[in-house]
């Protein structure tokens, strides 16, 4: 029973190994298949005489043309990938520029939204509203002077009006002692004159 189970067991085997032969020299292939493939197909297919091996021209024409074609293939690859990496080059160039621009837009407007054109000048807020606060303090500094140096003036006015004002009374007082002067003086040189003319008439 051991043995025979031995003999199932060595029979399958050796069918599965046969097996797996066939299905790689299947695959192996002048057509078909990579150039290593196509290179183990001529080592397995070849003749062999004494340490050398004897290959059909045939089949090296095959694999020399099969050869060409695969490194063409591979070189219009790569120069398709040259190509390729090229365009994503300058893609990625003018993307670049763009986002450059972009972010230069956005500094040029973030700049114009924190300042004021001022004369002209840009200038930031917080600069703004120190000149203009700036201005406002010394607009009412000169307000104030203009209001002290009325204020002063309107006081000395008053006060020469006052002075002018007891001024003219003390003319006016003056002028009307000196007409009484003046009368008393006349109605004295009057009455000294009717005397001498009485004195005369005598």
């Amino acid at each position: 029973m051991t043995k025979f189970f031995k003999v199932v067991i060595l029979i399958f085997l050796t069918t599965f190994t046969l097996q797996a032969q066939e299905e790689d020299e299947e695959k192996l292939s002048l057509s078909t298949g990579s150039i290593e493939n196509q290179f183990e197909y001529i080592f397995q297919k070849s003749n062999n005489y004494q340490d050398y091996k004897v290959v059909k021209k045939n089949w090296l024409y095959i694999l020399r043309n099969n050869t060409l074609d695969s490194v063409k293939r591979v070189e219009n690859e790569l120069l398709v990938s040259k190509n390729l990496s090229a365009e994503q080059e300058k893609k990625i160039n003018e993307l670049n520029a763009q986002l450059a621009e972009s972010n230069n837009n956005l500094a040029t407007v973030t700049e114009e939204k924190d300042s004021i054109s001022f004369f002209g000048a840009l200038i930031n807020k917080p600069a703004y509203k120190g000149i203009m606060w700036g201005i406002v303090v010394v607009l009412v500094l000169i307000l104030g002077l203009f209001v002290y140096k009325f204020k002063n003036a309107n006081i000395i006015t008053q006060d020469a009006k006052k002075s002018l004002a007891e001024l003219e009374l003390e003319y006016e007082e003056h002028r009307r002692k000196a007409l009484e002067r003046e009368q008393k003086a006349r109605r004295q040189l009057q009455d000294e004159i009717n005397k001498q003319k009485l004195t005369k008439s005598k």
